[in-house]
């Protein structure tokens, strides 16, 4: 009995102290609530920022006095030593720019762009990526300045079935035929010189021009580096005018800006549909090297080698139609009856903004001569006349230039060194040209004078693929498989007569 009522008292204080402990703490909370409402207790929150500023006010310069900002508030993250949304946005670009510039093979571009950061030098990833562009530097190797190839395509045709109609009649549709090359047999080689490892370079990146003690140019081969297994190679675009003898052939018109600012092309199809697109080959290669910033070298694009008889780029910007003498062609005079409202002026303007916005994009220009002439066999003086024609009507649009690509593949002497005596030589290069490219079916052909440049030049068009492909020639094969390249709506090409 005294061991159950021992027990029994054990159970009734036990309650009683958890009871009392319940109504303590409970005592405890309600009065803390208390305090809280009234203002004389800190949430436990504030209680840990009670030592910091507010998030929104500086903290008092001990001496009483503003800092050097004026009291400017400061970026919160900053306090805090993360980056602020305006360095987080800096860094992410300059990443972003030191990968475009080293795939473009510029690697102290992409250097500096990541060392031009405040923080570069505490920047793991950064410091990485620095580590990555320099060591792929040092693995470059110098490009042979005189295995570059050179090649070149006219105006691309866009409808086979217009352009090689009717084969067995028409002589125009059967040079359309031998020297053009289809959109398809274009964007096919683009794409295999590429997987190849063919990288696109400026003529002028071939030549340092340096002076002597004398005060003379020099001309003598430059240094480019490229990664192990990469070719660089030149590219040009003749008569990219655009002429008369296109229409209705399945040709673009012209060129022109689209509302983004770049340059693409005007088409007319067989319907006579005006359409906008990338119908020929600057706006195609440009979307590419866009797409494969590696396929060009520092952003370099190709020549563009004008005549002006016809106006450039699809313009009719030639003083010959304003003046209509009795000289002027058939096609110009069926021209300016189908457009009543010809203006000289407005042709040369719009020309010159598609130029300005080519050149920006990285092409170049070069004369092809204004009338398309035969430099070989044309005299001193019709060169002269000639010269001074594309001067007046083509050079104010497209700027000056030092780079001549001889027409019909013509050039003013053998090759090796320009005879100093060639008089149609000293009259050229008395014009400010020190570029000379003529054809030659060569793989490669470059020769550094003292104060000039030759490069022969190797024609992809519609007769060279052709005969690849059948076998009958092998001209080509360094570049791309012509069997895979040959497009089926191409009839079978003559040969050159």
């Amino acid at each position: 009995m005294r061991s159950r009522r021992r027990s029994s008292q054990k159970v009734k204080i036990t309650i009683i102290t958890i009871l009392a402990f319940v109504v303590i703490v409970a005592a405890i909370l309600l009065l803390q609530s208390i305090l809280r409402e009234k203002g004389y207790l800190a949430d436990k929150d504030e209680v840990v920022q009670a030592d910091a500023p507010p998030a929104n006010q500086k903290e008092p310069d001990p001496q009483g006095e503003q800092g050097a900002s004026g009291g400017d508030q400061e970026d919160p993250q900053s306090q805090a030593g993360a980056p602020s949304q305006e360095q987080q946005l800096l860094r992410q670009t300059a990443i972003e720019d030191a990968a475009y510039l080293a795939a473009t093979y510029d690697y102290d571009g992409a250097i500096a762009a990541l060392n031009g950061l405040a923080d570069a030098a505490s920047d793991s990833e950064v410091q990485q990526l620095i580590a990555q562009y320099q060591a792929t530097k040092d693995s470059c190797v110098p490009v042979n300045m005189e295995e570059v190839t050179h090649v070149f395509y006219h105006s691309l045709v866009v409808d086979p079935d217009r352009c090689f109609a009717n084969q067995d009649t028409n002589p125009q549709a059967v040079g359309n035929n031998q020297w053009m090359t289809t959109i398809s047999e274009f964007n096919k080689i683009t794409q295999e010189m590429y997987d190849r490892g063919y990288v696109l370079v400026s003529i002028h990146d071939l030549v340092e021009v340096t002076t002597d003690e004398n005060g003379n140019t020099v001309y003598k081969p430059a240094q480019i580096m490229l990664p192990e297994g990469k070719k660089a190679f030149v590219l040009s675009l003749d008569d990219l005018s655009y002429y008369h003898s296109y229409d209705n052939y399945g040709y673009a018109a012209r060129l022109i800006l689209d509302e983004n600012g770049k340059v693409t092309n005007e088409y007319i199809d067989a319907d006579g549909n005006l359409l906008t697109g990338a119908y020929d080959c600057v706006p195609l290669l440009d979307q590419f090297i866009e797409e494969h910033p590696d396929a060009s070298y520092r952003g370099a694009k190709g020549i563009i080698a004008l005549t002006g008889y016809n106006g450039i780029l699809g313009y009719r910007t030639d003083i010959t139609y304003q003046e209509q003498g009795d000289d002027l062609s058939k096609d110009k005079r069926k021209w300016l009856e189908e457009h009543p409202d010809f203006n000289l002026e407005t042709e040369r303007a719009e020309a010159t903004k598609v130029a300005e916005a080519m050149k920006e994009a990285g092409w170049e220009f070069a004369s092809h001569t204004w009338g398309h002439i035969r430099v070989g066999d044309s005299s001193l003086e019709r060169i002269q006349a000639d010269t001074q024609r594309w001067r007046e009507n083509v050079e104010p649009l497209v700027g000056p230039t030092d780079t001549i690509i001889f027409a019909h593949g013509q050039d003013l002497g053998n090759w090796g060194a320009y005879d100093e005596n060639n008089a149609k030589y000293q009259y050229l290069k008395g014009q400010g040209y020190s570029i000379f490219c003529n054809v030659d079916s060569n793989q490669y052909r470059t020769w550094f004078g003292n104060d000039y440049l030759r490069q022969g030049r190797r024609n992809l068009d519609g007769f060279r693929i052709y005969y690849n492909a059948i076998g009958d020639q092998d001209n080509v094969s360094d570049l791309f498989d012509a069997t895979k390249i040959l497009d089926p709506q191409r009839p079978p090409v003559p040969p050159l007569g």
